[in-house]
């Protein structure tokens, strides 16, 4: 009984709590299936862009952020054998519950992953999210998407670990961010220590089947504009599709956001939601 309410009490402290639900709430859903696992959702630039930025794409309204977190926000440098890794950190860098990072694509940076702004706000939300959750936010810089950026992450991964050795970590990964998602779950010290990938207008790689994440059922979830002409849609549904083919009750998740293009997901994914959602079905 104690064993039992003592577990229940773990997953109960790790639910994020509500930070401006209603304004980052998904618009209608057109279709699901799978069970709910995916889900067509009614995305509008119009709506979606227009009426919610002050500038488009550059400048949100400001009632979707609060800029009190930068309180909480360090711009930091971690010296590893893979290289030096500049990083911004919010939250608690010891003692943290749960740990997300971001990793940008292409052209990206840093300085991405935390920009207040952009996105419609929704690092913001994140950022917020971590910082008053008792959690950690990583967006770092990295060499490249290969072996050498792989290094520097799980460096980075590893040195905050050691700090919070009882935290959830999770990964997000945006455009060709997902190389290093991929390559993150293949390693036999991360993929053995995430708890969750979120692949976001991202790629595909056959590979994860033989990872120690996929063995772990380590929760994916994906989230992809139907008018992504980087990484065609279709694809990442088929990759969606046979990761349940291979296992009817994999922990995964596809949100389509209908005539979205490649950065629609990281503008509207529901951080809360799908972050809750890997709590509970994390290993």
């Amino acid at each position: 009984m104690l064993f039992l309410f003592s577990s229940a009490a773990h997953a109960a402290a790790l639910e994020l709590k509500p930070f401006k639900d209603d304004l980052f709430a998904y618009p209608a859903t057109l279709s699901s299936d799978t069970n709910g696992a995916y889900t067509v959702i009614d995305y509008r630039e119009m709506r979606d862009i227009n009426q919610r930025d002050q500038v488009p794409e550059r400048r949100v309204n400001a009632q979707y952020t609060d800029t009190g977190v930068r309180k909480m926000q360090q711009d930091l440098l971690l010296k590893t054998d893979a290289g030096d890794v500049r990083h911004v950190a919010v939250g608690k860098t010891e003692g943290a519950g749960i740990i997300v990072l971001y990793l940008h694509g292409q052209g990206g940076s840093r300085k991405q992953g935390v920009d207040d702004f952009t996105f419609g706000g929704n690092f913001n939300r994140l950022k917020n999210l971590m910082a008053g959750n008792g959690g950690l936010y990583l967006s770092p810089d990295f060499t490249d998407f290969g072996d050498k950026g792989a290094a520097q992450v799980t460096a980075l991964i590893g040195h905050y670990a050691e700090r919070s050795p009882s935290a959830k970590i999770f990964v997000a990964c945006g455009s060709m961010g997902g190389a290093l998602c991929w390559k993150l779950a293949a390693r036999k010290d991360m993929g053995g220590r995430i708890s969750g990938l979120l692949l976001l207008g991202s790629l595909w790689d056959e590979s994860f089947f033989a990872s120690p994440a996929f063995k772990r059922r380590v929760p994916v979830f994906f989230g992809q504009g139907s008018h992504d002409v980087v990484f065609p849609v279709a694809n990442q549904e088929a990759f969606f599709r046979s990761i349940l083919a291979k296992s009817k009750t994999y922990p995964t998740h596809f949100v389509r956001f209908e005539t979205g293009t490649h950065g629609t997901p990281i503008r509207m994914t529901d951080w809360r939601g799908t972050l809750n959602w890997m709590l509970s079905k994390s290993p």
